[in-house]
Parts: C-alpha cells; sequence; structure tokens
C-alpha cells in the first residue's frame, strides 16, 4: 500500500483510478499549457527564509475569508464536474471541507446540484456563477443560491468564451462519458469508479438538467451549454449581479491591475487574482507573479485572494506572504477526490495544512496573520 505523504501521491491514484477522458480535463491547461505550468513552476522559484531558535509554540493558521472564519486561509476552488472524477464529488468534497473549517465553493458546472450539496452538507457553502446569454436562467440560479443559504457568490469573469483544451476534444469528454469502443475499455479498468457511478443517479450537469426548458436530454443539454457562454459580459452586468445577489460577492479571474481597480469600482467584497488555472489564455503570467501587481493597485481596498498552481502548504504560505488574504485549491482536491473520495479530499487539506503549519514555524512566526514578504529570500520573489 502506498504510504501518501504529498499532493503527487493523491494525483498518481487518481489517475489510475478515475476515466481518462476525466482525469486528463483536470489536469490539463489549453493550447501549450505554458501558463498552467508556469502556475506552479513559478512559485518553486521563490524561497523561503528560514529561522532559528524562536518559540514555535502556540501556532495557529486560523484567518478569515470574506469576514467567514477559516481553519487555513485555503477554500476549494469551484471546479466543473467534480461528480466525474468520483461519484457525488461535489457531496463529499463540500463535506470534508466543512469538517475541515474552510470553505467549498459549487461551480455552476457542477454533476450534484446546488439543492444536493445544500441537503447533504447544509448551508453556508459558496457558489460559483457563470453569466450566461439565458438570463432569466442566471436569475433563478442565484435565487436557488439565495435559498439553499450560500454564504458567498463567486462571479467567474475569464471564461466568455472556452479557451481550446486539446486533450478534451481528443477524448470527446462528455458526462456521462458516451460509449465509444475506446470510452468502454477505459471504463473496463476503472472497476471502482464505475461501481460507484452506478450507485448515484448524479451523472449530469445537475444545475442546469431540469432548471431549463426545451433540455430533455444529454445532447440538447451540451449544445445549450456550448452556445451560452455570454462575449457581452461586462461591468455592468457585474453590478446586475451584485444586485440580484444582495450578499458577500467575489470576483474570480483578476490577473490585471488596471481590471483589480475595476473590481474596487464595483463594490465587490473580494477578488481572485486567476487564470482559470491556465484553462483560458495560455501564455497570460502565472497567478503567483501577477499577485503582487494587482495587491499593489488595489491596497487594502478590497480583499484580494489568489488561485492557481497551489499544491502544497508552503504554496499557500508563499501566496500569503505576497499579499493574498486567501488561497485556493481546485486540482489538488481532485487529486484527492479521485484517488480516494471523501477521506482523499481530507487527506489532501491535511496535507497542506501540516506544511503550511511547519513551514511557518521554520520561518520564525507562530501566527498566519502576521506572515508577510519578509518571510521570502530576497529578489527570489516577484515584485509589482
Amino acid at each position: 500500500m502506498t504510504v501518501i505523504t504529498h499532493i503527487d501521491d493523491l494525483k498518481q491514484l487518481a489517475k489510475k483510478r478515475v476515466p481518462k477522458m476525466f482525469f486528463e480535463y483536470a489536469d490539463s491547461g489549453s493550447y501549450t499549457q505554458s501558463t498552467y505550468r508556469a502556475n506552479e513552476d513559478d512559485f518553486q522559484k521563490i524561497k523561503l527564509r528560514q529561522r532559528v531558535a524562536i518559540n514555535m509554540e502556540g501556532r495557529s493558521t486560523a484567518s478569515t475569508m470574506v469576514g467567514q472564519q477559516v481553519n487555513m486561509p485555503v477554500a476549494i476552488a469551484p471546479t466543473g464536474m467534480t461528480g466525474m472524477q468520483h461519484a457525488d464529488g461535489e457531496i463529499l468534497a463540500a463535506r470534508a471541507a466543512k469538517k475541515f473549517g474552510i470553505p467549498f465553493t459549487l461551480s455552476t458546472m457542477s454533476i450534484c446540484s446546488i439543492e444536493d450539496v445544500a441537503q447533504h452538507v447544509g448551508p453556508g457553502f459558496w457558489f460559483q456563477l457563470y453569466v450566461m446569454r439565458d438570463r432569466s436562467f442566471i436569475e433563478r440560479l442565484i435565487d436557488r443560491a439565495k435559498a439553499a443559504q450560500c454564504s458567498a457568490l463567486v462571479l467567474t469573469l475569464d471564461l466568455q468564451i472556452l479557451g481550446q483544451r486539446h486533450r478534451d476534444l481528443k477524448n470527446g469528454l462528455s458526462a456521462p462519458p458516451k460509449p465509444t469502443l475506446i470510452n468502454l475499455l477505459d471504463l473496463a479498468t476503472k472497476p471502482r469508479w464505475c461501481l460507484n457511478m452506478l450507485g448515484t443517479p448524479r451523472r449530469q450537469f445537475g444545475n442546469i438538467f431540469g432548471h431549463v426548458k426545451g433540455i430533455d436530454d444529454m445532447s440538447s443539454l451540451g449544445e445549450w451549454t456550448n452556445g451560452q457562454f455570454d462575449p457581452t459580459l461586462n461591468w455592468n452586468d457585474v453590478e446586475w449581479v451584485k444586485k440580484r445577489w444582495g450578499g458577500k460577492l467575489i470576483l474570480k479571474g483578476i490577473q490585471d491591475a488596471e481590471d483589480a481597480r475595476l473590481a474596487v469600482q464595483s463594490g465587490a467584497d473580494a477578488l481572485i487574482v486567476s487564470n482559470h488555472g491556465g484553462r483560458q489564455l495560455d501564455g497570460a503570467e502565472s497567478s503567483i507573479n501577477a499577485l503582487p501587481g494587482v495587491v499593489q493597485a488595489v491596497g487594502k481596498q478590497i480583499e484580494v485572494h489568489m488561485d492557481g498552481g497551489v499544491r502544497s502548504g508552503q504554496d499557500v504560505l508563499k501566496a500569503r506572504a505576497l499579499g493574498a488574504q486567501g488561497t485556493y485549491i481546485g486540482r489538488a482536491m481532485l487529486y484527492g477526490l479521485g484517488a480516494m473520495g471523501e477521506a482523499g479530499v481530507t487527506k489532501a487539506l491535511q496535507i497542506i495544512h501540516k506544511e503550511l503549519d511547519i513551514s511557518m514555524a521554520l520561518c520564525g512566526h507562530t501566527d498566519i496573520n502576521n506572515i508577510d514578504h519578509s518571510v521570502l529570500l530576497p529578489g527570489t520573489y516577484p515584485t509589482a
């Protein structure tokens, strides 16, 4: 039996247990994947300052994200088709996050619906919204998130049009997978996944199926979804969503200082420095390199979070040192989920938390809220 000590162990196990099209959906970027790789690689270039002979007792990683208490400055990022990594994936991940004391964000493109998660996990999770052409559907979606007592809305701004992900096209990505010979041969090697999926009715986009007129089968759902991402999305729509929602609003997909200043003007509560995990504009700057410029542009006017490439507690520490109040994990969570279900998500969170706690202590700090760029080795980290 493999002893799991870091996120890559979970990744390798997930690769064995999850059908190829869904594993590669999670584990890939757009075009040449240069931004996807840079998100991880640029974290590794940043070095930490080791300090000694400092009392390391009484450590705390507890903080807040948009006013909500968190046991570490980490939230689970919204990831599409999470329920295809493991049956009922969104429910399992949300349950693990709640037990751990961090936020879980449900994607619009989830397999389990808002109502499914609310029923099995309770209120308080966050909901991520894509603005689509069908505004009446979006209004109902926002209202459903309110009814489920979601405590924050995460509005994604960087998916007006879909970046091309070569692997998804080559794999014929669909939910559920089409019964082609290649897919059936792959599924035959994933008996655990198949048995779990047979045990759940949740195999399609739960937030959409049954909630849109004229959608009566999977083929029409796919056609509707592909034509719904709205290229006309603009800051007026952000204002409209904010008014309709009325609660905590987080804007996801900010990479540029000018856009960050517009996010401040929108009245949102937080922004997420994000390039969509390298899945949209290939060749864009890594999130960790973009972070200092955004932080400098907005100061204390809006809370700054970041995602992209976070695979360890040290990554969380480095992002916090560069001004991020919170971070998000997507792939690290999906690897755990695909590997071991809810227990795998919990394991991923435990790994990240332990790395964060130990690394913070070895840098001479006992409170995450006192971390700043002084824990980083000069000349190794990006600046504005």
